[in-house]
């Protein structure tokens, strides 16, 4: 069996790949340890991975070698958020990615500021 025949068993060109989220998290429907919110900053630690990593996690690593947002990866890896929430939960628990929450400013923006924004924003 050729390459072109293997990728046609696993993908549709109507709905695109047909391996499941669950499939892709071995069923786990929850990260490990806390929830990860969109704007978290994750960054690989160096530490060697197992060779029991998904090939999924393994390109989650990569990534992570400069640091980059939940979204972003989700993005990149073209899943479903919360199968990445999942697969880097696991990471994370593993000691494979150190999670960074973005500072966040001491005061808070002006009001009259941000609805000036939005109001600029609809009259678009």
């Amino acid at each position: 069996m050729d390459d072109d025949s293997r990728r046609e068993q696993w993908l549709d060109e109507a709905a695109g790949p047909i391996v499941r989220p669950y499939a892709v998290t071995r069923g786990r429907t929850r990260p490990r340890g806390e929830k990860l919110d969109l704007v978290t900053i994750l960054v690989a630690t160096g530490r060697i991975a197992s060779d029991r990593l998904a090939p999924e996690q393994r390109r989650l690593l990569t990534l992570c070698r400069r640091p980059c947002t939940l979204a972003d990866l989700a993005s990149e890896l073209d899943l479903p958020l919360g199968v990445v929430q999942v697969l880097l939960g696991e990471l994370h628990h593993n000691g494979l990615v150190e999670v960074r929450v973005p500072d966040l400013p001491a005061e808070q923006p002006d009001r009259r500021l941000l609805m000036r924004v939005l109001n600029d924003l609809r009259a678009l």
